[in-house]
């Protein structure tokens, strides 16, 4: 089977939903695929019925999908051109991080390897995109970190934001809106379940408060003492 976009789209989404994956669960169910995709069950079901036909991905009946180690690679390759075309135009090209998200989409499957390559060593070997998600290297392995969420953080350690795992441009705007991009430094004040809010002090000793869903999509790391 040629790596056609419609292809490679398949290979992103069940590469994407490995990831976040619990540690007990191996498959990535079809309702996801589906889901992920845009497209009915039966669809993605069809779809990846060709994809392990053709050595890229392990699918077991009324249970779900995982990609074989030659699936896994492709899906790299094309998170690797995504992240790295992403990057471009936001440091090159000057467009803001809520817009590049489907400009990338469009551009990870016709753009050349050996142009990827040249935006690569233009800046500089880089290794997150905008949004902090790790840039998978030529061989499409990702080195990516265990992080928690601003859910799951300590309470009072100052922390480090370094991955935004939502690409909606209004929920980007938000971010932006409140200093809370990847590298920014925040501490978790206090968790309110009862009303779904977490509240942060940010730049400048800012108060913000933000909802639990929102807070559940920030990623962050302590900071080294």
């Amino acid at each position: 089977m040629l790596p056609s976009s419609t292809v490679e789209n398949y290979l992103k989404a069940i590469y994407q939903g490995q990831s976040a994956l619990p540690r007990d669960q191996r498959l990535v169910s079809m309702g996801q695929v589906a889901t992920a995709l845009g497209v009915t069950p039966g669809t993605a079901t069809t779809m990846v019925k060709a994809l392990a036909e053709s050595g890229l991905a392990e699918y077991e009946p009324y249970s779900g999908v995982r990609l074989s180690a030659a699936g896994e690679k492709l899906a790299g390759l094309v998170l690797r051109r995504h992240r790295l075309v992403e990057l471009f135009l936001v440091k090159v090209m000057g467009m803001s991080w809520a817009e590049v998200h489907d400009e990338a989409e469009q551009l990870e499957h016709v753009v050349s390897e050996r142009l990827i390559e040249r935006i690569d060593e233009m800046l500089g070997r880089p290794t997150h995109d905008p949004h902090g998600d790790p840039i998978p290297n030529p061989d499409g392995a990702i080195n990516a970190k265990d992080l928690d969420s601003l859910l799951t953080c300590p309470v009072g350690t100052p922390l480090k934001v370094t991955r935004v795992a939502d690409q909606d441009p209004a929920f980007l705007r938000f971010i932006e809106n409140n200093d809370l991009k990847p590298g920014q430094r925040v501490e978790v004040e206090t968790r309110d379940p009862a009303a779904d809010s977490v509240m942060l002090r940010g730049k400048d000793h800012r108060r913000i408060t933000i909802g639990a869903r929102a807070a559940s999509k920030l990623l962050v790391e302590v900071e080294p003492a």
